[in-house]
């Protein structure tokens, strides 16, 4: 009898011993993401990752915490993943002059003008954002105003793809560029032998090496603003297309003071330093907040400024078929390079020439299905003959929904009605994989996941245009949208085992919102709130 009470006791007691961890998460409405969509009711997290999924009933007699979250049957998302933007470039921008949605240049001046009081003396005036597409008319601009404004003082102004820019004559001075200057992959634009200050593509660069170097304090103002305002969208990992392993050291050394907390998917910059640098020739850099392993090459320009490469002439510049940023020999070059390493190869292609040009290069050398992962970014205007091209060798379309209603107001302009037919045709590169992995391209669009998941499930932009939507045979739908912006996200960044769904031994990376994306009205997604935001378990916002 003695043996049996004792048994009996030792049951008991451990039937009342919990585990204890660091947070439950419990009452709230949870989509996994997982493989069959499951939603749960409580999750526990221990050590920065969850450790259990399941009902309220479950986690709550199973698991113990001094820190417990009633979620209050609100709804949570893994961490929103942007599979493409350009985090640093973001935080730069949040110190220059602001000129997103300026509706006509003399709009822009005048913001120049406020910056320069603000920020007096000789040092330069960058800005970015504009775009001539919203101005009257839709023309470029000159620098003539700037030129009176500012004759010695430099400035340079990007157009908000980062693809062209504005610069005085005093910066181009300072840079040595003269009237009839040629370069590959890029232009000095002339009017009457004269220099207008319109930079595109590759020659931008020749102006912005100009710019004085920044400091270990500029990194870390920009970077943590960018951070603050990302957590407060819901972003928990951003792939940051094309840094220099002297940005990536600068946020290597943050990440590691825990200033910045930002989970990163790094893609360094096709440029000969990367090839020689430590990132390169370890063969990659992964830490718990960072991956290094991509190569962002640069195939052509963008739509808006004209630089995308077409297989026919513009339908609004007659003779007029864009470029490649480099020569097929190089992005050969680069292939080859690569493929015998573990980097993936994410090549910026928009106009229809320039993603066959880098899809029958890739499949050269991928030959067929693989798991490698090369990547095209934006992959924006297809030619119906190459979409096959995909799924043939496993290459990922790494699309932008924003990108297709931001242009749609001007796209066939540029294009012709029929050509638009592959242009942000998400449905149809959806098809070729059957994962596509979406982001927003900021700070060239904003930062906003929930205008994503609008431009995705109701190819509307912010205004709500078109009523019936853009192209709608290429909607995706709810889910689809949601695994882009999570899971399939992670996966196009090879950090799908890590991050990208609430499951058991991945990263605790969540959010918590105060409506449900996969029910809310489609005029009532861009009201949805983040309530929270967390990275590793630790709440960020």
């Amino acid at each position: 009898m003695r043996l049996l009470f004792a048994f009996a006791t030792v049951l008991l007691f451990s039937a009342c011993i919990h585990q204890r961890v660091d947070l439950i998460v419990h009452h709230a409405q949870i989509y996994t993401v997982n493989n069959d969509f499951n939603v749960a009711e409580a999750m526990a997290i221990q050590d920065g990752k969850i450790v259990a999924v399941g009902s309220n009933d479950d986690i709550l007699k199973e698991y113990q915490s001094d820190s417990l979250v009633n979620a209050h049957n609100a709804i949570v998302y893994p961490g929103f993943i942007d599979a493409h933007a350009h985090f640093l470039s973001y935080g730069q921008s949040l110190y220059t002059v602001g000129l997103m949605f300026v509706p006509n240049w003399q709009e822009a001046i005048d913001r120049v003008k406020a910056f320069a009081v603000e920020h007096p003396g000789k040092g330069w005036i960058k800005g970015r954002g504009w775009d001539q597409n919203r101005f009257p008319g839709k023309q470029f601009p000159t620098n003539a105003e700037l030129n009176l404004l500012f004759p010695d003082r430099p400035v340079i102004l990007e157009r908000v793809d980062g693809h062209a820019c504005i610069a005085n004559d005093f910066a181009l001075q300072l840079a040595g560029v003269k009237a009839g200057q040629t370069i590959e992959g890029g232009q000095f634009t002339t009017q009457n032998g004269k220099l207008t200050g319109l930079l595109i593509d590759n020659a931008v660069g020749i102006v912005e090496k100009q710019v004085p170097a920044a400091t270990n304090e500029d990194y870390k103002d920009w970077l943590i603003a960018a951070q603050q305002n990302c957590f407060a969208t819901g972003l928990t990992t951003i792939t940051d297309c094309g840094l220099s392993p002297e940005d990536v050291d600068r946020v290597d050394a943050l990440q590691k003071s825990n200033d910045l907390k930002m989970r990163l998917y790094v893609m360094l910059s096709d440029h000969p330093s990367t090839y020689s640098s430590k990132y390169f020739t370890a063969g990659g850099y992964v830490t718990d907040k960072l991956m290094v392993k991509g190569i962002k090459v640069y195939g052509d320009g963008a739509l808006g400024s004209r630089g995308a490469c077409l297989l026919q002439p513009y339908a609004d510049k007659a003779g007029w078929s864009g470029f490649l940023r480099s020569s097929p020999a190089h992005f050969d070059s680069i292939a080859a390079k690569l493929i015998a390493t573990d980097f993936q190869m994410c090549t910026h292609a928009i106009g229809d020439s320039a993603n066959r040009t880098i899809l029958k290069i890739y499949a050269k050398y991928l030959k067929g299905k693989n798991d490698k992962r090369w990547r095209i970014e934006h992959a924006q205007i297809i030619n119906p003959a190459d979409f096959h091209l995909f799924g043939d060798n496993s290459i990922v379309p790494s699309v932008q929904p924003t990108h297709g209603t931001s242009d749609m107001y001007w796209a066939a302009e540029r294009l012709g009605a029929e050509r638009l037919k592959g242009g942000y045709a998400f449905k149809q590169l959806l098809e070729q994989n059957n994962w596509l992995p979406l982001g927003t391209d900021f700070p060239v669009e904003e930062i906003n996941p929930f205008k994503t998941f609008l431009a995705a499930v109701a190819r509307q932009d912010a205004k709500g245009f078109p009523a019936g939507g853009f192209q709608m045979e290429n909607v995706l739908s709810r889910e689809q949208t949601i695994r882009g912006m999570t899971i399939w996200a992670a996966k196009a960044n090879r950090m799908e085992k890590q991050v990208g769904s609430i499951e058991v031994g991945k990263k605790a990376d969540f959010i918590i919102l105060d409506k449900d994306l996969m029910k809310v009205p489609s005029d009532s997604i861009l009201q949805v709130k983040v309530l929270k935001t967390y990275l590793n378990g630790e709440r960020v916002f």
